[in-house]
């Protein structure tokens, strides 16, 4: 059986950067994920380098972080005064904190600039401006 636009497929993948290391991996805690296709869930570049593959096949394919990820969005930067964060988290640029969301829940943001009293965060996917290489083993197609 082949993947088609109306098919599901249990698959293991592993997300790597350009220079190899490994960014994602269902492979770490064992537990593959269902992709749907055709249900506006996975982009149209993720689904068309998967269309057409084969229970048991593999693929390896470069792609730009924003097709899994989406877009880089300037609304997502935010620009925060240092005093509005806790005496004992450590600023620095790259650091990913964990910011409570009102309503419950946390929301990632990454530190891309401290200058003065201004912290700058990115609330936009980390990988989302980085090409990426994916693994993906098919290991099952309804």
């Amino acid at each position: 059986m082949t993947i088609k636009k109306d098919s599901k497929a249990l698959v293991h993948f592993n997300v790597l950067l350009k220079d190899g290391s490994a960014a994602d991996s269902t492979r770490v805690d064992g537990k593959p994920v269902w992709f749907v296709f055709g249900d506006g869930s996975l982009t149209d570049s993720l689904e068309s380098q998967l269309l057409g593959m084969e229970s048991g096949q593999t693929k390896k394919f470069e792609l730009a972080g924003s097709d899994l990820f989406g877009p880089v969005n300037p609304d997502n930067i935010h620009f925060m005064d240092i005093n509005q964060f806790p005496v004992d988290v450590k600023l620095e640029e790259g650091a990913i904190i964990a910011f409570e969301q009102m309503g419950g829940g946390s929301l990632p943001g990454m530190i891309r600039e401290l200058k003065g009293h201004s912290v700058t965060v990115d609330f936009n996917h980390p990988l989302s401006d980085q090409e990426i290489v994916l693994e993906v083993e098919v290991l099952e197609i309804r």
